[in-house]
């Protein structure tokens, strides 16, 4: 017996339908006046769980390709002792960087939402440094230059816009993002060159193939 039988009969006798499969069937037992019936559920849920035999799990069949469509483990980049130390040194410097907000834009909603603009007014607060406004962007708030340009995961990035463009490059070393004006028909050509060479994507997005697509 599944567990929506099992809460379709806890409703019709007014009982609560929340909790696990074993408090359902204690419920059901302890509100049922007739032991036949407690022992006929107990019996067939018995029987499903004797169907499902352990066989079942084992071989390859039970495992499908499509499984392998849900997670596929990122691919890492080879990097040496001085690059790594640098990554970590830039996201601890990252940390530490304070956000860089336009001018008022505790006044204006608008300017909230929008990146930084550096402010040219004669009188600006900010542009003056004062100490109650927030900070200006300067080079002293530059990052390590050994990791300067990287991704996150230690890959250089390499803009693409077609499959061509993914020849020659060092999968080890290098990663690929697709430029943004590119479609899904160069993307689905795009992502068959890269899995074959063995190059990481990393703004790789899912679409239906549809058509000659597939």
């Amino acid at each position: 017996m599944t567990v929506a039988e099992l809460k379709d009969l806890l409703r019709a006798a007014g009982l609560p339908v929340s909790g696990k499969k074993a408090e359902l069937i204690t419920r059901l037992q302890e509100s049922s006046d007739t032991p036949e019936s407690v022992e006929e559920t107990e019996s067939e849920i018995e029987e499903s769980i004797d169907e499902i035999d352990d066989d079942d799990f084992e071989g390859e069949e039970f495992f499908e390709d499509e499984w392998d469509d849900f997670h596929t483990a990122r691919q890492k980049p080879v990097l040496d002792d001085e690059t790594k130390d640098a990554l970590k040194t830039r996201s601890a410097q990252k940390k530490k960087q304070p956000k860089f907000r336009r001018q008022e834009w505790f006044r204006y909603k608008r300017l909230s939402r929008t990146g930084w603009k550096k402010p040219r007014g004669d009188d600006s607060s900010q542009r003056k440094n004062r100490k109650y406004r927030s900070p200006m962007v300067r080079v002293g708030y530059g990052k390590i230059a050994d990791a300067r340009g990287l991704h996150p995961s230690g890959f250089e990035e390499i803009i693409v816009e077609t499959a061509g463009d993914l020849d020659g490059l060092n999968p080890e070393r290098q990663a690929v993002r697709i430029a943004a004006s590119v479609g899904n028909r160069k993307r689905a050509s795009i992502h068959d060159r890269a899995d074959d060479l063995g190059l990481r994507i990393l703004n790789r997005r899912r679409f239906r193939r549809k058509g000659d697509l597939q």
